[in-house]
């Protein structure tokens, strides 16, 4: 290693928070001379890592090994605070240990309950598949307690004046900074991303809240619209109990983000977490009710979509229903609520495309493809998991991005340099790993990934498929995980034509320095949310949300109070104007 002069290295056992004694393993520390490159100091630490394994292996049939760093030039994507993966797993098992004990169990009028049947089902970490805890499976009858929960505590709530609810909701913003750390360990553990992307999520869920806190003294405003005979007066009134059912990807912030504009309208709330990821639910429910939220105002209930969110989205008494998940479970929904006539927010499913021209930032553009599939697991609904690239600059502009994809680091969710942690559970792993065949099948080349990374855990290397076309399965369906299918086109209209030719639209990311056509093409793309010359880069005040199978409504800025409070004019007459006479003598 020509350059690199290792200061200090020592190796210690330890053993993994659940103390299974086949999970322990063995951490090697090296702390390397600073004033060197990062990418040349990771190439000495990947170099010491296979050393340290190939002597080691024997001895560790049982074992895994770790490896983390001491530098002094840090990553700036890592976070001081995160610590190593031996610091990470150790500060865990004290956040896990009340959950061992108690379980995650339903929060109703302020209450923490298990499900009225006594059924529990057990959530495991994608990680090692070890069990985490049990969790109460909660039912219609269980739903039904939270929805005159949430009737019962919307009146004070409604009425209670803006400026207080601002008050309540940044405490809980505060609590969620206080407790950062222990949300985003126990999200990695839970979900099996990685700690340098749920780190910044919970502060991102604080962001939420804080946002919308500031909103709520105004929620109500309306206009002023004068006609001859009247003054027209609108205002918005909180549309009244709802219900939230939120998904396994980042679940903690797509909570906030789903929440906390209902609490700042003046909405109670119902509170459905997704079965595979209920850890950090809890966690969040606790901090609202630890900052004063009064109880009864948001309700939790776990369980599964076919007991507890069929009996939510069907319950009278819930008057609105916002759901993030697939397009499926969203068209099942709509049917579920047709009967009580739900007003319906869904944040659906997405295949969304980067179109890559070749008169474009060609760097920029392959580190923002890259980012937007292969960050939080692939599982994400604005990933951009079509990568469509001219034909010109096609040859070398894979050459690269196979190279980086094969570079991508994947490793244990509490390790601060990993990239890509295993996914979910096993039922999406499952899925993920069947659209490898189908890829063969299609005719299409795995030009990176295509395989399972070891036999312990749902880890999957960072997949790329090349040779494709968009009639193939892995062009069209959402495959959610880190794989990505790339497409060459010739023209501008090609190019407009793949990437429309798909059943969603959430989001598009466009890469031209061509103002005319950026401004042309953007016009034309089938997509709610679009980037140019940009990853995703969220602005909380501007609409979120997509267009054909990938949802109905917006998130975001007075967008989610459209959703979440009912319109009311009041016309007041100005004199004496005519009236119609019927019946007059």
């Amino acid at each position: 290693m020509p350059g690199i002069r290792v200061r200090a290295l020592k190796a210690e056992h330890y053993s993994i928070a659940d103390g299974n004694p086949e999970h322990a393993f063995i951490d090697i520390s090296v702390r390397l001379r600073a004033g060197r490159p990062m990418d040349v100091k990771k190439d000495a630490a990947s170099r010491l890592f296979n050393a340290a394994k190939a002597f080691l292996e024997p001895v560790l049939a049982n074992s895994s090994l770790a490896l983390s760093l001491e530098m002094r030039d840090i990553d700036p994507d890592l976070s001081p605070k995160t610590g190593t993966i031996r610091d990470n797993i150790q500060k865990l098992d004290g956040y896990l240990a009340r959950f061992k004990n108690t379980g995650v169990l339903n929060q109703i009028g302020g209450e923490a309950l298990p499900a009225q049947s006594g059924e529990a089902f057990e959530t495991r970490s994608p990680v090692d598949e070890s069990l985490i805890c049990s969790v109460a499976k909660g039912g219609a009858a269980d739903i039904d307690g939270a929805a005159r929960a949430a009737k019962a505590a919307f009146p004070a709530w409604r009425d209670m004046a803006g400026a207080e609810r601002k008050k309540i909701l940044h405490r809980i913003a505060d609590a969620i900074v206080e407790r950062a750390e222990e949300i985003a360990l126990c999200e990695c553990w839970d979900t099996g991303q990685a700690l340098r992307f749920m780190s910044k999520a919970a502060l991102r869920g604080a962001e939420n809240f804080r946002f919308f806190a500031d909103r709520a003294p105004a929620a109500r405003d309306g206009q002023s619209l004068p006609s001859p005979t009247l003054m027209n007066v609108t205002t918005r009134i909180p549309i009244g109990p709802v219900g939230v059912i939120t998904p396994w990807n980042t679940p903690f912030m797509l909570s906030t983000w789903k929440i906390a504009p209902a609490l700042a309208a003046g909405c109670t709330v119902v509170h459905k977490p997704a079965e595979f990821s209920p850890l950090t639910a809890r966690i969040l429910m606790e901090i609202t009710e630890e900052a004063g939220l009064p109880k009864g105002v948001w309700n939790l209930v776990n369980g599964f979509g076919e007991d507890a969110g069929k009996a939510l989205t069907e319950h009278p008494d819930i008057k609105a229903i916002a759901f993030v998940g697939e397009s499926r479970t969203g068209s099942m929904i709509m049917k579920q609520g047709a009967d009580t006539l739900k007003r319906v927010h869904f944040e659906l499913g997405g295949k969304n495309p980067v179109i890559v021209f070749d008169d474009a930032d060609l760097d920029r553009a392959l580190d923002a493809a890259i980012f937007m599939i292969y960050s939080l697991n692939g599982e994400r609904c604005t990933s951009s998991s079509r990568l469509l690239v001219q034909e010109t600059i096609a040859d070398e502009f894979e050459a690269r991005l196979i190279e980086r994809v094969n570079a991508i680091k994947v490793g244990h969710p509490l390790d601060p340099l990993t990239e890509v942690g295993p996914l979910i559970h096993r039922t999406h792993f499952d899925k993920v790993t069947g659209y490898f065949d189908i890829a063969r099948q299609n005719g299409a080349t795995i030009a990176a990934g295509g395989q399972r990374v070891g036999d312990t855990g749902y880890f999957v290397r960072p997949t790329l498929f090349t040779g494709a076309t968009n009639t193939m399965a892995i062009a069209q369906e959402e495959i959610f995980g880190p794989v990505l299918t790339c497409i060459r086109f010739n023209s501008e209209d090609d190019a407009l034509r793949i990437a429309n030719d798909v059943p969603y639209g959430l989001t598009g990311y466009v890469w031209t320095n061509d103002l005319t056509r950026a401004l042309r093409f953007t016009d034309s793309l089938e997509a709610g949310m679009i980037w140019v010359n940009s990853e995703n880069v969220r602005h909380l005040p501007t609409p979120f949300g997509g267009v054909k199978a990938s949802g109905i409504g917006r998130d975001g800025g007075d967008w989610s109070f459209e959703f979440y409070m009912e319109q009311k004019n009041i016309a007041f007459a100005t004199g004496n104007h005519k009236i119609p006479k019927l019946g007059a003598l």
